[in-house]
């Protein structure tokens, strides 16, 4: 049984060699994208590559300009591919700061905002999907992603978020059976 909230902070943290010349984590909580859902990893200043779903399909998305994170990783292998789509971000836009930043009322705003969310994935991904018929793989790739963010906000996300609530509150993972707050 896996756990409400696993903290992958201090398992990435083994895996980036310190004082590297090239950082992989240097993006910048203000300069955040507001599609990326709450947790310790987001997406601010990154390229549009687009390069960061071949590392985390499961996790990256785009909107056109910049990569976000969609779904936080909740395991080691989930991290680890979080952390390989961050190596391969030109600008090292990636952060992994959030839980310095994000607040229990500030993470039941974003929920309560999720609609907004949802509806631009929604139509986002119908016009990446009509996009440039010579990169139709790459396009429809994309709008593949914002399908499972759509899918993820409508079934999985809540959990998750009520997990990360109670580590923000507690600054620990919950036991099993502990009660989880509300959204």
């Amino acid at each position: 049984m896996k756990p409400a909230y696993w903290d992958p902070v201090p398992y990435v943290r083994r895996l980036v060699t310190p004082g590297t010349t090239f950082p992989v984590f240097s993006g910048v909580w203000a300069e955040r994208n507001w599609r990326n859902v709450p947790g310790p990893f987001y997406g601010a200043n990154t390229d549009c590559m687009e390069l960061g779903r071949w590392e985390a399909p499961r996790h990256i998305a785009y909107d056109g300009d910049h990569e976000f994170v969609y779904r936080q990783p909740v395991d080691a292998f989930e991290a680890e591919h979080l952390l390989s789509a961050a190596r391969v971000e030109l600008y090292s836009g990636y952060g992994w700061d959030g839980d310095d930043h994000w607040s229990v009322e500030a993470v039941r705003d974003w929920w309560r905002g999720r609609a907004r969310v949802r509806e631009w994935a929604v139509s986002a991904a119908a016009e990446r999907d009509a996009g440039d018929p010579e990169f139709r793989v790459h396009h429809q790739d994309a709008a593949r992603g914002l399908l499972d963010f759509v899918a993820y906000i409508d079934d999985g996300l809540e959990a998750y978020l009520r997990g990360y609530l109670f580590w923000l509150e507690h600054r620990r993972e919950p036991e099993p059976g502990e009660a989880l707050p509300g959204l």
